[in-house]
């Protein structure tokens, strides 16, 4: 079940919050990685995988996942090797996966643009795999990805910002969370367009005094006082 498909104001921002508050482990990708095309987002159970120079294990991955779930592909961070492209997507696609989330760089890209399916990397090259490694026993068990080790444990929420990597465990709670949080920020955001500044919103000269009386206070602190969304 994924509890974000009735979010659709989920954003990887807001799921960050919302972990900060609830002071659950901010797993952030590693730094750079983007969406193929702007505006694409995908959330999902993590199908781990790791790459060693064949397309194959990649058909294995997709054989075993259930629909909906995100194919994450550990290939090291590698800017020496594309290693998927349209084909590979296309089974993905055709696998009833939701889309795929690459530490590496992929190719192929108009062909990728016209599968439409969420695909996000740290960029291109022309060049496909020139070795052939020996498989880990963890190929399918869990993926790497910058400082990060992710499983089927976990469920995954990428958008323009980037991506993070949450437990399933506290899955529900994260996303009611960051629900509550988005109705927050929406009330905050019409109300400086009518006028009202965020800056009276969040009494900042409340806190300003306090703080004059208390330097140890913090504005995170006052936020948490007055329920104010914003840092959190």
């Amino acid at each position: 079940m994924n509890p974000a498909a009735d979010f659709p104001g989920w954003s990887t921002p807001l799921i960050a919050d919302a972990c900060l508050r609830l002071t659950v482990p901010l797993r952030v990708a590693a730094d750079g990685l983007r969406p193929l095309m702007p505006g694409m987002r995908v959330c999902g159970g993590v199908r781990p995988v790791r790459h060693y120079g064949s397309v194959d294990v990649f058909l294995e991955a997709v054989m075993a996942a259930a629909p909906g779930e995100v194919l994450v592909i550990d290939n090291g961070g590698r800017t020496d090797e594309a290693c998927i492209g349209d084909l590979t997507v296309l089974e993905v696609r055709a696998g009833g996966l939701a889309g795929v989330v690459l530490w590496g760089l992929h190719r192929d890209t108009p062909e990728l643009r016209e599968i439409g399916l969420p695909v996000f990397s740290h960029g291109t090259t022309p060049a496909g795999p020139q070795r052939l490694d020996t498989r880990e026993p963890e190929a399918f068990v869990s993926a790497r990805f910058g400082g990060w080790q992710v499983t089927a444990e976990d469920f995954v929420f990428a958008d323009d910002d980037g991506a993070i990597f949450v437990p399933k465990a506290k899955l529900d709670d994260i996303v009611r969370t960051a629900r509550l949080l988005w109705d927050t920020e929406r009330r905050q955001a019409l109300a400086v367009r009518t006028g009202w500044m965020l800056r009276e919103q969040l009494r900042l000269a409340d806190y300003l005094e306090k703080r004059t009386a208390n330097p140890s206070l913090t504005f995170r602190q006052h936020l948490r006082g007055i329920r104010g969304a914003i840092e959190e």
